[in-house]
């Protein structure tokens, strides 16, 4: 929707106005990497509040099962899903107080951290010896594609029951395969360089229904400055230089938090 607008006012643009825009291109825009905050893309839960009308974070138009932007607000609808392309991976482990306690994110634990091998199983939580909760999650740093061929930087993070859909899409991307035009041989694509598309699909047992992401392989990369594109946010990702947008920054309910919702 956002999208749409800035194509219509794009086209209204005079050619001198136009052309200004093309040569200061960029100024005033080189924020610190500190300041910049990606996305998350997640699917909205019968309880999200992006669907209550009363709700601050409300979203006109959205329904459950739909895909949502956590900081624009931009929805796509779930049947139809959005294109992206994988640039980065990475697991991280999040503490968090139950609910039961006030909730509230408490931040990341180092992988390496012993206190991971201590951990109880209750009920579908993990808990650490502090009596927090521990919850893993695959994060991917994707570039969401625009019909008009506008391009935004996001995060699509899978966890609790999602793991065993980030695990699928994991292996599904390691075993691509396209042949070498010169030697024949067969060799794996970049993460950067295939494309996919997320849908949501509705899941449920004897306590409730939700929604949780689908993953379908649309093809390679066609566009060079595209893939490059992808390949340099993928660098600045791994170098540090950009990160998830905290926990603790993204509205409450759209926190991972928001699971205690969903009857796994």
């Amino acid at each position: 929707m956002n999208t749409a607008v800035a194509t219509k006012q794009n086209a209204e643009l005079s050619t001198d106005v136009l052309d200004d825009i093309l040569e200061f291109a960029g100024e005033g825009t080189s924020f610190s990497a500190d300041e910049m905050q990606v996305p998350f893309v997640r699917a909205l839960q019968a309880l999200s509040p992006q669907l209550g009308k009363k709700k601050p974070e409300y979203i006109e138009g959205a329904e459950q099962g739909d895909l949502f932007n956590t900081v624009t607000g931009e929805v796509w609808k779930g049947d139809d899903g959005v294109t992206i392309i994988p640039c980065y991976q990475t697991t991280k482990y999040l503490e968090f107080v139950p609910r039961d306690q006030g909730g509230g994110f408490r931040g990341e634990i180092d992988p390496t951290d012993p206190i991971l091998q201590r951990t109880s199983r209750v009920g579908s939580k993990e808990v650490l010896p502090t009596g927090n909760e521990l919850v893993k999650s695959d994060q991917h740093f994707c570039l969401v594609l625009g019909e008009d061929g506008a391009f935004q930087p996001a995060v699509i993070d899978m966890k609790s029951t999602q793991l065993k859909v980030s695990r699928r899409w994991k292996t599904q991307i390691a075993m691509q395969k396209i042949k070498h035009p010169k030697t024949g041989a067969m060799i794996t694509p970049p993460l950067f360089a295939t494309m996919w598309k997320i849908t949501t699909v509705e899941e449920s047992n004897d306590q409730g229904t939700w929604f949780t992401p689908s993953v379908e392989k649309v093809g390679l990369v066609q566009s060079r400055d595209l893939m490059l594109e992808a390949k340099t946010f993928r660098d600045s990702v791994a170098a540090g230089e950009l990160k998830a947008a905290p926990e603790g920054a993204v509205p409450p309910a759209t926190s991972v938090q928001q699971d205690d919702d969903i009857p796994f």
